[in-house]
């Protein structure tokens, strides 16, 4: 079912959960994100592609060295985003984003609009965090 959104819709309380401009909105919200994502990890891979190390200088081998390392940490984020986000899609196809993976609630749309691959509620969330938390003071 194709829904087109009006451009200047936002999700509101006000509406069904989930309804289908709701879906159709974060849908398209993760898919820009996704193509975004993609393209600064092509200018990443061309710019890592361009140099070998030609700095005669050891101060300047350094930095290219540490720019380097950063830029292949920030791909290796932004691979396990992309993840993350075709994770969100899917749940789109199932019809089950939108709801808390653990208790079946609804996220809020605040929570969701922040984070739109969010798969638990903020109390859930907090919950984890404790759980982690309690675990690791051990």
């Amino acid at each position: 079912m194709m829904v087109t959104l009006p451009p200047d819709y936002r999700p509101s309380e006000d509406e069904a959960f989930m309804n289908p401009m709701q879906v159709e909105y974060f849908r398209q919200r993760l898919l820009r994100w996704r193509a975004d994502l993609l393209r600064d990890a092509d200018d990443t891979l061309a710019s890592l592609s361009e140099g070998g190390i030609h700095e005669a200088d050891i101060t300047d081998r350094a930095s290219v060295e540490t720019d380097r390392a950063l830029e292949l940490r920030t791909r290796d984020r932004a691979r396990k985003l992309i993840g993350k986000i075709d994770q969100a899609l899917q749940r789109i196809e199932q019809g089950t984003y939108g709801y808390c993976e653990e208790t079946g609630e609804p996220i809020s749309l605040r929570r969701l609009e922040a984070r739109p691959i969010a798969t638990l509620s903020i109390e859930a969330q907090e919950r984890h965090e404790k759980m982690e938390k309690s675990y690791r003071d051990d």
